[in-house]
């Protein structure tokens, strides 16, 4: 995989990401910490798994550092914590990813899972992961704010293309 393939990836990541934060602006702590129907999850678990995950990937790749855990809940008591916090790593993985080359990506990284297992693998598919991990939760979210009547619309990757396509960015 290629330096470029990747950003273009996280470019979409992020967009899709700011489609779900910007569905989910104003809503109230309350209702972003009840659990919904069909997952059962509330929008701030969700959302704070997400963000908490491409966290402690990007300190893996970038500082070489494996945090033990994901932030604490409690961390994120209403919607405009997480918001903030989640758009600031957004810029600084944005940052950390455009430094990186084709020789970075191929490289082998070493680090350890949160309950401290040692492992390997190729950047490119630690970073590969991070989007993917993305999009299976933004699509929960996704869910969630449907039902309370707060639709991000659709964030595929396809839309995203087209979007670039129609702003002849593509």
């Amino acid at each position: 995989m290629r330096q470029s393939e990747i950003v273009f990836l996280y470019e979409y990541s992020r967009w899709a990401t700011q489609r779900i934060l910007d569905a989910a602006e104003g809503i109230g702590d309350d209702e972003f910490c009840t659990p919904y129907a069909p997952t059962f999850e509330s929008l701030r678990k969700i959302l704070m798994h997400t963000y908490g995950a491409e966290w402690i990937w990007r300190r893996r790749c970038e500082d070489g550092i494996s945090p033990a855990a994901m932030p604490a809940e409690d961390e994120f008591a209403g919607f405009a914590a997480l918001r903030t916090r989640w758009l600031a790593e957004v810029e600084t993985m944005r940052l950390y990813i455009d430094g990186l080359n084709d020789a970075h990506i191929d490289a082998t990284m070493s680090y350890r899972t949160t309950s401290g297992r040692e492992m390997r693998a190729p950047l490119w598919q630690v970073l590969l992961h991070v989007v993917n991990h993305g999009t299976q939760h933004r699509a929960e979210a996704a869910l969630v704010l449907t039902a309370m009547g707060r639709s991000p619309g659709d964030v595929d990757l396809i839309v995203y293309v087209r979007q670039l396509q129609a702003e002849g960015r593509a």
